[in-house]
């Protein structure tokens, strides 16, 4: 046995105050979307609806895979599984995340305590008939100020209380979240619940990236939320509103959005807490279908470029191109990515040496990919030679058996 100098007790000692790295990756799967429906417009019937809604878009405005690459700019060879693939996504699960919504898209109404009850009825209905989103959940009113406070968490009570037992994949929004201490006391809130409510906070505030005191805001933000917190999303317009932006200058492709995007991603990375991106109020609509495709279509394929996989939409004709846009994202690259998940598993030293950060990379795209529909378990196990099991293995960094 080879001599060492070091005793092992002095190096227990010195190393003593040291804990093991937790790094954790968000819960099960992750929307490729969030979907935000006005709470007095929520119905029985509103998911089917945005279905029904997206591919009648489809078949007016893209028809055939033609139709599609000339709006999208698409390759003509990639049209048609695309187009395909889209309109078989539109017809089984149109909306992944859906969130009632009792803030800037329903505003100030005295039939609010209605609507909450109403609202958590069509909730329990859904879930009766089936054909609740695999996720879904409420957005409350921000705690800026005391009149709003009231209000969203009398709205919360009303809708939990008429919901009853809280169902898997429930999540509440928090806007507009400007400090800590609000953090902290919309916790204590869900505390007072008795659940184990889990709940969004809404990067949409200077403050929320960056606090009074000059200091990155969001790891205080997760800490304060004592594990309730599962998502950071970014609002658009009213961050770069409150940003100085000018109208013709609020976008998502905004280098001010890119920076709080950056923060986001750094501030939650390893914690388990997922990111979504903003929205783009270009909607396909009347004569501007074709325009407001385009630019949905290239505002989704950048957040997915920049590594966030989830955004908002806020029409049922942007599900096309949600769907055209994230799955040609993953089929694009597939083939490739799939050597090189090969080579990896197999040693095979290929042309590029990846490690193992990037072989959970590449697993993690095709979980994702699978869990959309852009591709499906058979087609990523012909090209990667790795059973699903296989890739979540790989995805928490540890080597598929042989035999898997």
């Amino acid at each position: 046995m080879p001599r060492t100098s070091l005793d092992p007790a002095a190096v227990a000692a010195v190393t003593a105050r040291l804990a093991d790295v937790d790094q954790r990756a968000p819960e099960g799967r992750q929307p490729v979307h969030t979907c935000y429906v006005p709470a007095d417009r929520v119905t029985s019937d509103t998911v089917a609806e945005w279905g029904r809604r997206a591919l009648d878009a489809l078949a007016e405005h893209a028809p055939t895979p033609a139709d599609l690459a000339r709006v999208l700019d698409l390759p003509a060879a990639s049209a048609g599984v695309l187009h395909a693939g889209v309109r078989a996504k539109l017809a089984a699960e149109p909306v992944e995340d859906l969130r009632i919504d009792f803030e800037d898209g329903y505003g100030s109404r005295p039939d609010e305590d209605d609507d909450a009850e109403r609202a958590a009825r069509v909730v329990r209905g859904w879930l009766a008939d089936g054909v609740a989103p695999a996720r879904f959940g409420l957005r409350v009113k921000s705690f800026d100020t005391r009149a709003s406070r009231d209000r969203g968490i009398r709205t919360l009570d009303v809708f939990l209380t008429a919901l009853g037992d809280v169902p898997p994949g429930f999540v509440i929004t928090f806007p507009k979240v400007t400090s800590v201490a609000q953090v902290e006391v919309f916790g204590d809130v869900l505390d007072l619940f008795g659940s184990d409510l889990r709940f969004e906070i809404q990067v949409e505030t200077p403050r929320s990236i960056v606090d009074r005191w000059g200091r990155i805001a969001i790891p205080t933000f997760i800490e304060a939320g004592r594990g309730r917190v599962t998502g950071l999303h970014f609002g658009t317009y009213d961050y770069t509103a409150a940003c100085g932006l000018g109208a013709a200058h609020q976008h998502l492709a905004h280098g001010a959005c890119d920076f709080a995007r950056h923060v986001m991603q750094v501030s939650a990375a390893g914690t388990g807490v997922a990111l979504s991106d903003g929205s783009t109020n270009a909607l396909p609509v009347g004569d501007r279908v074709e325009h407001g495709w385009r630019t949905h279509y290239a505002l989704v394929r950048r957040s997915l470029a920049h590594g966030f996989h989830q955004g908002w939409d806020l029409h049922p004709a942007q599900l096309v191109t949600r769907y055209a846009a994230v799955h040609a994202h993953h089929r694009e690259g597939a083939e490739a990515d799939a050597r090189r998940l090969r080579d990896y598993v197999s040693r095979a030293g290929g042309a590029v040496l990846d490690e193992p950060a990037t072989a959970q990379a590449l697993s993690a795209s095709f979980l994702r990919a699978t869990d959309c529909g852009a591709l499906d378990a058979a087609e990523v196990e012909r090209m990667t030679g790795l059973d699903l099991p296989a890739l979540r293995a790989l995805a928490r960094r540890e080597r598929p058996s042989d035999d898997g």
